[in-house]
C-alpha cells in the first residue's frame, strides 16, 4: 500500500512524555535511537494488544514514520494493523510493506474532522445514514463505541458488496 499519512499529534499515547534526551552527556544520536526503538516496540505491542494477526511483524520507527512489515492473513487485517500503528500520538506517517495471504479489494481511509459521526461519514461514501455499523464494524477492535471518534483519527472505510 505504501505511504499512508496521519495526524501526528491524534491518537493513543503510548510514546509517554518528552522525546528530549534526560541525560546530555550520552551520545544524542544513542539516545535518539533508543527511543525510536522503544517506540517501535511500544506499537508491535498495540498491534499485539487489538487481536491483529501478522506472521513476522516487524515494525521500525524513524522521524514520524512507522515502517510496518509482516504478512498479514487479509487485507482487512492489514489496514487494521495500519490503522492501530497510524492512530498513535507521535506516529505522522505509516509506511505499509505488509503483504497479504489472501488478496482482496482495498478499503478508503478517512480522516475525521470535527462534527463527523459514523452516520454521516456512512452517508457521505455508502449514500445512507444507517450503514454507519459498517464503518463501526471495520474499525473494531480499534473503535469500542460508535459514538466515541475524534478529529484526526483515521478509519477505514470498507467496499460495500
Amino acid at each position: 500500500m505504501g505511504l499512508i499519512d496521519f495526524v501526528k499529534n491524534a491518537g493513543a499515547k503510548l510514546f509517554g512524555g518528552s522525546e528530549e534526551p534526560a541525560a546530555p552527556a550520552v551520545d544524542p544520536a544513542e539516545v535518539k535511537r533508543k527511543a525510536e526503538t522503544a517506540k517501535a516496540d511500544a506499537l508491535a505491542r498495540q498491534v499485539k494488544a487489538n487481536n491483529l494477526k501478522v506472521e513476522d511483524l516487524r515494525i521500525a520507527f524513524r522521524d514520524h514514520v512507522a515502517t510496518v512489515h509482516g504478512t498479514a492473513a487479509s487485507q482487512t487485517e492489514r489496514e487494521k494493523v495500519v490503522l492501530v500503528v497510524g492512530n498513535v500520538d507521535g506516529v505522522g506517517q505509516v509506511d505499509d510493506q505488509l503483504t497479504v495471504e489472501k488478496p482482496e479489494p482495498e478499503a478508503q481511509y478517512y480522516t475525521v474532522v470535527r462534527g463527523d459521526t459514523l452516520s454521516k461519514i456512512a452517508k457521505q461514501y455508502y449514500g445512507n445514514a444507517m450503514k454507519y455499523p459498517v464503518i463501526f464494524e471495520a474499525n473494531k477492535p480499534m473503535l469500542k463505541d460508535p459514538d466515541r471518534i475524534y478529529p484526526g483519527q483515521v478509519l477505514r472505510i470498507p467496499p460495500i458488496e
